[in-house]
């Protein structure tokens, strides 16, 4: 028995087990005490795996292009409900030639879905139309409304390439055939006129009793106002202080029918020397006239 013991026990020799934990597991230990490695197995493993097992699926055409297709008919059933269909285009605010225009240049077909509109590049488009001042466009209970301000034509410019329109801030607002066909508007005339319509205009209301006679004004060099009457007759307006020099005319006119007078031009550009031209004909009348003294 006592052989059997002693066969049994380890022997004095035998290393003894250390109780203390092994590096590795000491290391554990403590990443599991830190917050931050909590954290990431709590959120970062599962992300890891959801984003490792996408990356699995959709690293084959196949599912790829099948999860795509469910996608776009998923998008186009909810595009094409009913609330979001858009049957009908009106344009308020607008003329019947403008209206054609911008009909013409949208070339919609309807129904369709609001999602195809783009309201910004379509309103964008409208505005870049000379007529147009200002311009909204809005979807409403299935209709593209599109509201319109024109811009009121002020005057008639004549240039050299054209005849055309512009409202009282000198922006062009429509070609037109002839200057006929808008007899109740000012004519102006002259390079660089179109910046100075306010100018043209206030001189224009100036004309006052002798209104009736003015047929047009014109831009000379692009620093002054030329007045240009009937009978061939012309005001040549300084540059600084125009409608002062034109009162002046027209008091001149008042006391001595300087205007009923066979003059042609009246030069007011030197307003300490106003000077006048006489026509022709009675040059020639009054040449005839001292011959016969």
């Amino acid at each position: 028995m006592q052989q059997v013991e002693q066969a049994m026990s380890p022997p004095s020799n035998a290393p003894r087990r250390d109780p203390a934990p092994s590096r590795i597991s000491y290391k554990m230990q403590r990443l599991m005490l830190r917050s931050g490695f909590k954290q990431f197995l709590r959120v970062g493993v599962p992300v890891l795996a959801i984003a490792a097992t996408i990356g699995i699926v959709l690293a084959d055409a196949g599912r790829r292009e099948a999860i795509e297709l469910k996608i776009a008919e998923m998008r186009r059933s909810i595009e094409e409900r009913p609330e979001f269909m858009v049957k009908l285009m009106a344009i308020d605010g607008a003329s019947d030639a403008v209206a054609t225009e911008i009909r013409e240049g949208l070339p919609l077909e309807f129904p369709m879905t609001a999602f195809d509109l783009d309201l910004e590049q379509m309103r964008a488009a409208i505005a870049e139309m000379d007529v147009v001042a200002n311009v909204d466009v809005i979807v409403r209970s299935g209709v593209l409304q599109i509201n319109v301000t024109e811009r009121t034509p002020a005057v008639v410019w004549r240039n050299y390439q054209e005849i055309a329109l512009l409202d009282a801030g000198g922006h062009r607002v429509i070609p037109i055939v002839s200057r006929a066909d808008y007899p109740d508007l000012p004519l102006i005339a002259g390079k660089g006129a179109d910046k100075h319509i306010n100018q043209a205009l206030d001189i224009l209301t100036a004309t006052g009793p002798m209104a009736g006679r003015v047929r047009g004004i014109k831009r000379m060099g692009e620093r002054r106002w030329d007045l240009v009457l009937d009978r061939s007759q012309r005001i040549l307006l300084p540059e600084q202080n125009p409608i002062a020099a034109l009162e002046r005319v027209i008091a001149l006119s008042k006391v001595q029918d300087l205007l009923a007078r066979d003059l042609t031009i009246i030069d007011m550009r030197n307003g300490h020397r106003p000077t006048i031209r006489i026509a022709d004909g009675a040059i020639e009348e009054l040449r005839r006239i001292r011959a016969l003294k």
